[in-house]
């Protein structure tokens, strides 16, 4: 599904809740929550260590697929403080040893700088690229942004109405006038039911299709 949230540029819209903006040849994700598996583990909560598989398996799937140049992360890429779960993402970004890995920062990145050193990860708190204004939470003021903002941090998600009433919640890319939100590409991450305004632009992710809502 391709998207244009302003003109001269086109987004294309993954179910795998990623965007490919293939003119600049880059993969962009939001919202991965790498570790947060390990985090309630430490804490004594039991979580199959299949979820951060998952994400790894699912992201490597779509490197080798896309081909990107770059991947960019909008925030939330490691949930919390560090643990092993770190060192399976990291194995994995060493398969792409051409691949520009770009962060920026998100509330729940706070491991040390020198993990993503290592693994070649550049940070930043926010990124203005082709009248893009990237960022990981949604910029609130008007003013401060400096172009059409794209964002994580929400984990944006559309309730629809089925037959016999019954309702489903699917997590979606969701466009606004100013401003883009990702859906998280980690599982375990929850979901907020967004209501978007009149000419608010919803695409929901429904298994593998990308559909407007």
């Amino acid at each position: 599904m391709q998207f244009n949230p302003i003109p001269n540029i086109t987004f294309e819209l993954l179910p795998e809740k990623a965007i490919l903006w293939g003119d600049e040849k880059t993969l962009i994700v939001s919202d991965l929550h790498i570790g947060k598996g390990g985090h309630f583990r430490r804490n004594g909560i039991a979580m199959p260590q299949e979820t951060n598989t998952e994400i790894l398996w699912t992201l490597s799937g779509l490197l080798s697929d896309k081909k990107p140049e770059r991947l960019l992360l909008l925030g939330d890429l490691f949930h919390s403080t560090y643990n092993q779960d770190w060192e399976h993402f990291a194995d994995m970004l060493a398969n792409f040893n051409d691949l520009h890995v770009e962060l920026v920062r998100g509330n729940h990145d706070i491991i040390p700088e020198h993990h993503f050193e290592r693994s070649g990860i550049k940070c930043f708190d926010d990124k203005v690229e082709q009248g893009i204004h990237f960022t990981h939470e949604p910029i609130e003021d008007e003013n401060a942004r400096k172009g059409y903002n794209l964002c994580g941090h929400i984990h944006p998600a559309v309730r629809l109405r089925g037959a016999a009433r019954q309702y489903l919640r699917l997590p979606c890319f969701w466009f606004a006038k100013e401003m883009g939100v990702m859906p998280a590409f980690g599982y375990f991450t929850g979901t907020h039911c967004i209501r978007p305004a009149k000419h608010d632009k919803v695409f929901a992710i429904a298994e593998d299709q990308v559909m407007e809502v």
